[in-house]
């Protein structure tokens, strides 16, 4: 046989080899494609919403419908976050391994303790949610749990990648421990300080840094702020210790500027999940800023909002 007979028949059984396919995944929110990233870093991932969106409301758009059909798993918070666009997305998509029940659909908030679920729940309270607080994203102690469920339904939908995707689980969950070290260490600080918030996305950092909510922007949870809550929030005494004001940069920044000029506290607006930009582009890195940007409000110093 001669050289070019060998080479020829060479690229010939190469290409008869078939190719390992790309795991497909669906993410309803940006800090899953963060954690899909550390576990499976050559997926092909489509996210639903970004930073400067409130992922509550958010559009079946006919893009996304076709991105659950193809998909081999969808990763979403769960506890009601999704209820208003995800139902409607599962259904036209019509992908059967991605419905409940069924190992092609993850929910995050299954695998946490959920802050403040209610027995009861009606219109009359807002848009609250039954399960609880669904922003577990931003919890330092749960978010290695729902990581470590993640990376065994990740193993099961592709067996061929499940010692590969706990070996990065454990490389991931030291490097988290170092860094929760160093953000307990910077917690002293912090303890006992309160800060003006609005909506509970950060309540479960906060709590966990020992920083206190002195009071809410909104009236209720997921209602918009409006002139005579803002006015009423005046007479609230616990404004008085309060440091700062932190809204995330999807909030309409107009009522926490209207207040910060009444009570001179500074606005601190920061992304409520991972950017795609340093230095909030992973989970770890998005928790060490807000961290950062408390420390500099606590502190008194000008702080540089992202």
């Amino acid at each position: 046989m001669t050289f070019r007979n060998a080479f020829a028949a060479l690229l010939l059984l190469v290409a008869a080899v078939p190719a390992e396919a790309q795991l497909r995944v669906f993410t309803c929110e940006p800090e899953w494609t963060a954690l899909v990233r550390a576990l499976v870093p050559d997926a092909a991932v489509t996210t639903a919403t970004s930073h400067l969106q409130d992922p509550h409301y958010i559009e079946a758009r006919p893009s996304l419908i076709a991105a659950v059909r193809r998909a081999d798993i969808a990763i979403c918070t769960g506890a009601s976050l999704e209820a208003g666009w995800l139902p409607m997305l599962l259904q036209r998509a019509s992908n059967p391994d991605i419905q409940r029940g069924r190992a092609g659909l993850f929910f995050a908030a299954d695998h946490a303790k959920l802050h403040a679920p209610h027995d009861h729940v009606d219109r009359s309270m807002g848009d609250v949610h039954p399960e609880g607080n669904p922003h577990v994203h931003l919890s330092p102690n749960q978010l290695p749990e729902i990581a470590g469920a993640l990376a065994k339904r990740l193993g099961e939908i592709e067996p061929e990648m499940a010692a590969a995707i706990q070996s990065r689980y454990i490389r991931w969950r030291g490097d988290w421990n170092s860094l929760r070290a160093e953000w307990r260490a910077r917690a002293v600080a912090l303890q006992g300080q309160s800060l003006v918030v609005q909506h509970s996305n950060f309540g479960y950092l906060l709590r966990w840094l020992g920083v206190e909510m002195a009071a809410d922007l909104e009236p209720k949870p997921g209602l918009p702020p409006g002139a005579s809550h803002l006015s009423q929030l005046l007479a609230n005494p616990d404004l008085e210790d309060a440091s700062a004001i932190l809204i995330a940069s999807y909030q309409d920044p107009q009522p926490a500027q209207w207040l910060a000029e009444q009570t001179g506290l500074p606005v601190v607006v920061v992304p409520g999940t991972v950017t795609g930009k340093a230095p909030t582009e992973t989970l770890g890195g998005l928790i060490s800023e807000i961290i950062r940007q408390v420390e500099l409000a606590v502190s008194g110093a000008p702080n540089g909002s992202v």
